[in-house]
């Protein structure tokens, strides 16, 4: 398994129909429950802790420091995006992320200005931002307009390795019903252009825009998802896995699926937690085989995703299997206690800890960002203490 730069979610424009149809890459093997994980971060100057676009003099920066992982650009210059190498715990995540984190903040002092986490920059103005010069962005830019502008959020991305593709597929149907846990316990997105969304993560609502995005098609063989892949590879929508931005999605290039739902958390050990969560639940899947999944559980997929970003952790969650109503907050505490045995087979009982005394806390980052802002009553200096959580720990 590997990870890659973050795509955003867009593509050249194609003809209306074309007769060449591309066939789907085979599945490569990867280690099952290894993972991987991307954070897109925020540059922000130290002046009023606007977006600043240094993402080229943080590369060059970069560049000199040998890290795991990789740290590349993203669509705006405002933006950069990390990665681990291959993991094989919450543990390995988190030893892989500080020292990548350390360099970051060293970095970013020499240029005089922070990086942060969140799913969104709490007041920038898209208008101001500006495209990564690379030529894949420019393409983008000019398909997307101001779209390409305004997709300056931030996500955290998960891969979990799979023994094989129809593996891969029957995991990825089951984490469908625990996306509204992913959504509640990253959201850090409350505050778009300065204003306080009611939302906790409002960052999603951007992705929402794009087509192809949503839910991945309910198939459980990889033969059958080969088939819908070359039928929407005629229509010309489609040339590549690249061009689905699903919620989850199969990279058969790494023997992976990938849950894009998460907003960059505010700290790294947070970003660590939830990949042990993932892990957790990826192996209570193969172990236990605890429910097959099938095409109804989408009915109230949208309806939970929805009330995750609204909610946050106070959202109503409807069981996809009885149709029972209950607290978010309830069911993400049920599942941790089923999957104890599990992470502490996988040495993430701490990161499940850290995980449940938040929920049982009612907190999360958003709600961390309001708190500060209600005391603060000035964004800037909520930005600038998002900037101090994220490189606590970092040496000065």
């Amino acid at each position: 398994m590997s990870t890659e730069p973050l795509d955003s979610p867009h593509a050249k424009p194609l003809p209306a129909r074309s007769d060449r149809v591309v066939s789907l890459e085979p599945f490569r093997n990867s280690e099952a429950l290894s993972l991987g994980v991307e954070l897109e971060l925020q540059l922000v100057n130290t002046h009023d802790y606007d977006l600043a676009p240094y993402a080229e003099d943080m590369l060059r920066l970069m560049a000199d420091i040998k890290l795991p992982g990789s740290v590349v650009p993203e669509m705006t210059s405002s933006m950069i995006e990390i990665s681990t190498d291959i993991c094989h715990s919450a543990q390995d995540v988190i030893d892989q992320l500080t020292p990548i984190r350390d360099a970051l903040v060293k970095s970013a002092d020499k240029l005089n200005i922070a990086v942060l986490g969140g799913g969104t920059h709490a007041f920038q103005q898209w208008h101001e931002q500006r495209i990564y010069d690379k030529p894949r962005f420019r393409e983008l830019s000019e398909l997307y307009g101001y779209l390409s502008k305004q997709f300056t959020i931030f996500g955290q991305h998960v891969h979990i390795g799979c023994p094989n593709a129809d593996a891969a597929l029957l995991m990825l149907h089951r984490m469908s019903r625990y996306i509204p846990h992913f959504i509640a316990l990253s959201a850090s997105s409350p505050y778009v252009q300065g204003q306080d969304t009611q939302f906790d993560s409002a960052r999603l609502n951007s992705v929402f825009a794009f087509p192809l995005s949503g839910r991945a098609p309910f198939t459980l063989s990889w033969d059958e998802f080969g088939n819908y892949f070359e039928r929407m590879t005629r229509t010309g929508v489609v040339r590549s896995m690249k061009d689905f931005y699903w919620d989850i999605r199969p990279k058969p290039e790494f023997g992976t699926i990938e849950i894009r739902v998460f907003d960059t958390p505010l700290t790294v050990e947070r970003a660590a937690a939830l990949a042990g969560y993932v892990q957790s639940l990826g192996a209570w899947f193969l172990q236990e085989q605890p429910f097959t999944p099938t095409e109804d559980d989408y009915l109230v997929y949208t309806y939970n995703r929805f009330q995750a970003c609204r909610f946050g952790l106070d959202a109503v969650y409807v069981d996809p299997a009885t149709g029972d109503h209950m607290p978010l907050r309830e069911h993400i505490l049920m599942t941790m206690t089923q999957l104890e045995w599990h992470s502490e087979a996988l040495n993430a009982t701490r990161s499940i800890a850290r995980l449940r005394t938040d929920v049982e806390a009612g907190q999360n980052d958003a709600r961390w960002l309001r708190e500060r802002q209600s005391k603060e009553k000035l964004l800037a200096e909520v930005v600038r203490q998002a900037s101090l959580r994220f490189r606590a720990g970092a040496p000065n």
